[in-house]
């Protein structure tokens, strides 16, 4: 018998139609058979203090999210040439914890819409802060899109058949990559 693969998937965007966020929601409607996508819920995350002597609820739900990953998705906006804070957050409070467990090793998939290059500035920035982490980003497929293009709906929701070719084919690298850095 197989096991599930857990990916927790994080949208740097907190806006309800968020492109970043529709990507992510059809790689959860469209996950390989196998693996089990969940979305982590960051509206009410607040920014990391160490001086707040105890967690918040959202921060420890996050923090479970975490644990329960053995692989991650990163939907990475790009704001003013970088990732966007509520991403950069969420990965700031599950590095405070003990000796890095929640990321220490775990693959993980990046993507990204946004004007222009459709976030590829914002992704290599974001894989300098996995290296910092020990993170695996996945070199290939790298998924961008260009929020502006046609390629998304009013909603928000992924239209472009293209794009979810390649969110087909970073999964199933995802999957594969997990499998290889924790057999």
């Amino acid at each position: 018998m197989t096991k599930t693969l857990n990916v927790l998937a994080i949208c740097g965007s907190l806006r309800a139609k968020s492109t970043n966020r529709g990507m992510l929601l059809w790689a959860q409607a469209h996950a390989p058979k196998g693996m089990k996508i969940h979305l982590a819920d960051l509206l009410d995350v607040p920014f990391y203090n160490a001086d707040l002597a105890e967690k918040p609820a959202a921060v420890s739900r996050l923090l479970n999210d975490f644990a329960q990953a053995d692989a991650l998705i990163l939907g990475c906006p790009e704001y003013n040439y970088s990732l966007a804070p509520a991403l950069k957050n969420a990965l700031d409070w599950a590095s405070r914890e003990p000796d890095n467990y929640l990321l220490r090793g775990k693959a993980v998939a990046i993507m990204g819409a946004a004007g222009g290059m459709g976030s590829s500035r914002a992704q290599y920035h974001l894989r300098q802060v996995c290296v910092y982490l020990d993170l695996h980003p996945l070199n290939k497929p790298e998924v961008f899109a260009n929020a502006f293009s046609g390629a998304f709906d009013n909603e928000g929701h992924l239209i472009d058949s293209k794009i979810q070719e390649n969110i087909k084919q970073q999964l199933l690298a995802l999957a594969a990559w997990q499998q290889k850095l924790q057999p």
